[in-house]
């Protein structure tokens, strides 16, 4: 709890644009190491939020519980399952606490992340960590689509912030099936996948093709049944040669509501480029975050239909990192982050 209570106070102070701790970068005695490490001296918050979480790892491992958590751990905090065409690199992949940085300067969110670890030096240490640049999908109705590495429209059917009966419930958790789990009330569950797109293979791919393998037009990213972006996909429409207008196998089709029962996810993923892989190819792709009220219900049955089904997963696309945190409910006054959990 020391640790979370620490973080909760850095937290505060980063997010209003201050330095962490009582003397900061610059301000403490010169024979001891600061206690901000100072390369956001001079900027903004830029908007700054610390989003955290709880991996299924940190209430128990091997079968033996944790940290006293024994009987706390929801039911929906199940860990995923493996999905077909699954790459998944063990470094890139679980852990058990989450922190998630955003910012309109990524040098403030660099720097909240690295005095956060600095903070917890000796308690934990950084797993995974993964840098992503521009939305790939809006999260407010005043906010355009953005586009993804494809350069697609990426995420036109996601959730948005004023769609409050919706996300209550689609996005929000509950109070759990156990006593247990009233901990997360409030809270909601992050999926995590990085996905690595294959940039060389679908920049020869031609236009029509990759239109087809979406299901929408890449200039206005209408569905291929006709209408604008907002126009609903119509799965039963014909095209000129008495197909469907949007394939079976179409990524839209496959990833639609109207395809999964009607569930809905808020997305907030980000493009992310790591340099090359040594062979000439760009490690490049999706960092895919959806925040969903229940993995079992909202996630894992679409991606098991995609990874089994879509055609642009299967042949542009590899997973190559993983993790699902439990995310609590905003920090109350005087509170820490997760007290409900340890309460």
């Amino acid at each position: 709890m020391k640790l979370l209570q620490d973080w909760t106070a850095a937290a505060e102070a980063l997010t209003a644009g201050r330095e962490t701790g009582s003397t900061g970068a610059t301000g403490g005695h010169p024979a001891a190491p600061p206690e901000d490490t100072g390369e956001a001296l001079g900027l903004s918050a830029s908007r700054l939020t610390l989003t955290f979480g709880f991996g299924p790892s940190l209430f128990a491992r091997d079968g033996a519980p944790r940290f006293g958590l024994e009987g706390r751990r929801p039911a929906a905090l199940a860990e995923l399952p493996h999905f077909p065409g699954d790459a998944l690199e063990p470094t890139r992949t679980g852990g058990d606490l989450m922190v998630q940085a955003c910012a309109d300067d990524p040098q403030v969110a660099v720097h909240a992340v690295r005095n956060l670890a600095r903070i917890g030096f000796g308690t934990v240490r950084v797993r995974w960590s993964q840098l992503g640049f521009g939305r790939t999908s809006s999260t407010t109705r005043s906010q355009e689509t953005p586009r993804n590495l494809f350069g697609f429209k990426d995420g036109t059917a996601s959730l948005r912030a004023e769609d409050s009966d919706l996300l209550r419930d689609h996005v929000w958790a509950g109070s759990g099936e156990t006593p247990g789990e009233a901990w997360m009330e409030g809270g909601s569950y992050l999926v995590a996948r990085r996905i690595r797109m294959h940039i060389e293979i679908w920049d020869r791919t031609s236009l029509g093709e990759q239109e087809a393998l979406i299901g929408r037009t890449k200039a206005a990213g209408g569905p291929l049944s006709g209408g604008g972006e907002s126009e609903a996909p119509d799965f039963a429409a014909k095209g000129a040669n008495g197909r469907p207008a949007i394939a079976k196998d179409a990524h839209v089709r496959l990833a639609h509501p109207e395809q999964n029962k009607g569930v809905r996810m808020l997305r907030r993923g980000y493009n992310y480029t790591d340099g090359s892989d040594g062979l000439g190819h760009l490690d490049a792709g999706l960092f895919f975050l959806a925040f969903v009220r229940d993995p079992r219900t909202h996630y894992v049955p679409m991606q098991m239909a995609m990874a089994k089904s879509d055609r642009l997963a299967l042949e542009y696309l590899k997973h190559t990192g993983s993790g699902l945190f439990a995310v609590p409910p905003g920090v109350r006054s005087g509170g820490f982050i997760g007290e409900r959990l340890f309460a």
